[in-house]
């Protein structure tokens, strides 16, 4: 047998017994291989070095199951190559239905100019403090009834239960608030 193959039968061994050191020995000498044939199937360096500790990782996990005997010309190598066969062809296969999922996620539209964005929401906040400004002229009285019914949508019942006047009072406060903004706005469109 040669010396190659002596040495590679003795490493195995003691990978198999769970020797640690014989396995960072085996990393050492066979990664770059590993990694280089990974790189060739997948073509990207990070994707190749992830392959890499997966492939080990099997190894390890594998290593009282192998029996790597027989040839006079026996390495681990062609052992490793196919472990790596193995786990570059389901990284395809992995990322084969990746992208086949995120196909068949509708994209998303695309995104509105943010300026007119940004131009809606200025406008709506002059608005409101136009409103505001409005609702600050009227007496507490009137602008409590509006408030209630336009913002906090009870009804004309509710309302004269939560302020604690008849019904009556609370139709004609509402009335004359609305009477007198329908009034501002319309001076305010002039």
């Amino acid at each position: 047998m040669p010396e190659d193959s002596k040495a590679e039968d003795e490493l195995w061994a003691r990978v198999r017994d769970g020797d640690g050191d014989a396995f960072g020995v085996l990393f050492e000498r066979h990664a770059q291989a590993v990694f280089a044939y990974c790189l060739r199937r997948t073509g990207v360096w990070a994707v190749a070095e992830d392959l890499v500790s997966v492939v080990f990782m099997e190894t390890w996990r594998k290593r009282a199951s192998i029996t790597l005997e027989g040839s006079q010309e026996w390495t681990l190598l062609p052992w490793l190559y196919g472990v790596a066969l193995g786990v570059t062809r389901n990284h395809h296969r992995s990322r084969s239905r990746y992208e086949a999922a995120l196909g068949k996620v509708p994209q998303p539209a695309a995104d509105d100019d943010h300026a007119e964005d940004v131009a809606r929401r200025v406008d709506a906040e002059i608005r409101t403090r136009a409103a505001i400004a409005e609702l600050a002229k009227l007496p507490d009285s009137d602008r409590e009834v509006l408030e209630m019914s336009a913002w906090s949508d009870l009804s004309h019942a509710q309302i004269a239960q939560v302020l604690g006047i008849p019904i009556g009072t609370v139709k004609s406060r509402l009335a004359r608030a609305q009477r007198t903004l329908r009034g501002a706005l319309v001076e305010e469109a002039l």
